[in-house]
């Protein structure tokens, strides 16, 4: 009785239009009412819950991420992925790859990457004869790498939302190689809408402007280098590494580029505080939400009824992949980890699946809901840039769905591509 109270007010909240947060703290009023348990276990999971050393990790590198932003790095890197790439068939949507590859990379937000690479590029690429659908969505797909670099706070979120079984440093490494990947089948996607619709070449500026460009995005760059040397190194911890992120980030656009003003230093610490806040409720409100599903054994009713459909694990991870992005398309990224990962983690360690190979996957299939209505977020902030529907973007966006369901797809399938690099580090380490 208490579970299907608990479902269906989730549901039900969701559909009224209350924001995520509000709607698993409501529902689990509801279940403590219903089940008639003492209603200090909600506030005290929900305190519990973001009371872990891990978390400081959360605020650094949102604040690592919008001191970039603020502070200019996006524009060095355009100027060197136009030099690197600009002369291939559609060089401007080549370079926006490139470029917002790079910079998802240090500031470990998807929805950042758009709005700082979206707001210099879409605007070159509409006056260069490019199509706003095409700017938008190799801008919204590319930035999607973000959420699997090492500056990824999701991947912090993950950790947390798998109890202990993964840890931090296993998942940065995990995702290397799917960020490699994705970043090739996006290059791919946007060459093939780029011969489908004539784009030109751009001329080639010569080695020369390349390695002067570099030179000068280099630094920027390198934060991605000194937090994973530090960590390989025993220098410091994933959780320390946050804060390096942070100085680095202030030394560099303060004191070397001097781009970064004290207006937008403030604006940085403003941003980052909202952005902390609701992350962190977040984190709490589905600690008690997640203390209710092991409660009533949600992952065990899922992992048997899963097991009626099939016993095939090719068949469960393919059915696990589609409820995930379904769910995703319709809640944000951190929600949609907090909430399914306790359920869907277990039942896919039944049937083979190493955690952190999960975890890839669970990133991934979030990154696919950022991009789709009705939440859509980056999609939304493109379009916004662009001034173009989402409506006219989706109609021309298979190209780069289909370079992110064959990363997805073979992440899921072939375990090597985002196991090899932690189990080569832990070998390396013994």
């Amino acid at each position: 009785m208490a579970l299907t109270a608990m479902s269906l007010a989730f549901v039900l909240f969701l559909l009224l239009g209350v924001p995520v947060v509000f709607s698993i703290g409501l529902c689990s009023l509801v279940t403590v009412m219903v089940a008639g348990l003492p209603g200090e276990v909600v506030f005290q999971k929900m305190a519990g819950g973001m009371q872990v050393f891990s978390f400081l990790a959360i605020p650094f590198f949102i604040f690592a991420g919008e001191i970039m932003l603020y502070g200019g790095i996006a524009d060095k890197i355009v100027d060197f992925a136009k030099a690197a790439v600009g002369h291939v068939r559609g060089g401007l949507g080549m370079a926006n790859v490139v470029a917002c590859t790079l910079f998802g990379g240090i500031s470990g937000s998807a929805g950042a990457d758009v709005s700082a690479m979206g707001a210099v590029l879409i605007p070159v690429m509409k006056r260069e004869g490019y199509h706003a659908d095409y700017a938008v969505n190799v801008t919204t797909h590319a930035a999607l790498v973000g959420v699997l670099t090492p500056t990824s706070l999701n991947i912090i979120i993950f950790t947390l939302a798998a109890s202990g079984k993964v840890s931090v440093f296993d998942m940065i490494l995990a995702g290397i190689i799917p960020a490699v990947l994705l970043t090739a089948c996006n290059l791919a996607a946007a060459y093939w809408v780029a011969l489908q619709r004539g784009y030109p070449k751009g001329a080639w500026a010569g080695w020369k402007p390349i390695g002067r460009s570099f030179a000068v995005a280099l630094p920027g760059l390198f934060v991605v280098v000194v937090i994973l040397a530090g960590i390989l190194s025993g220098m410091f911890t994933a959780t320390e590494s946050a804060s390096i992120a942070v100085l680095y980030a202030l030394i560099l656009t303060a004191v070397v580029y001097r781009t970064l003003s004290w207006d937008q230093f403030v604006a940085a610490c403003v941003k980052t505080v909202k952005t902390t806040g609701v992350v962190l409720a977040l984190i709490g409100i589905s600690a008690t939400f997640g203390y209710f599903m092991a409660y009533y054994s949600v992952p065990d009713l899922f992992g048997t009824w899963m097991s009626t459909v099939s016993t095939s694990p090719w068949v469960v991870f393919l059915l696990v992949n589609i409820i995930l992005f379904i769910l995703g398309t319709f809640l944000d990224m951190a929600p949609t980890i907090l909430v399914c990962t306790p359920i869907f983690l277990p039942i896919c360690m039944k049937f083979g699946m190493d955690p952190i190979q999960f975890g890839i996957v669970m990133l991934l299939n979030c990154a696919l809901g950022l991009n789709t209505p009705p939440v859509g977020t980056t999609q939304f902030i493109g379009c916004a840039i662009a001034k173009i529907s989402v409506g006219e973007v989706m109609k021309s966006i298979w190209p780069f769905y289909g370079s992110l369901v064959i990363t997805m797809l073979l992440i899921t399938y072939i375990p090597s591509l985002s196991l090899w690099l932690p189990h080569m580090a832990r070998a390396i380490a013994h």
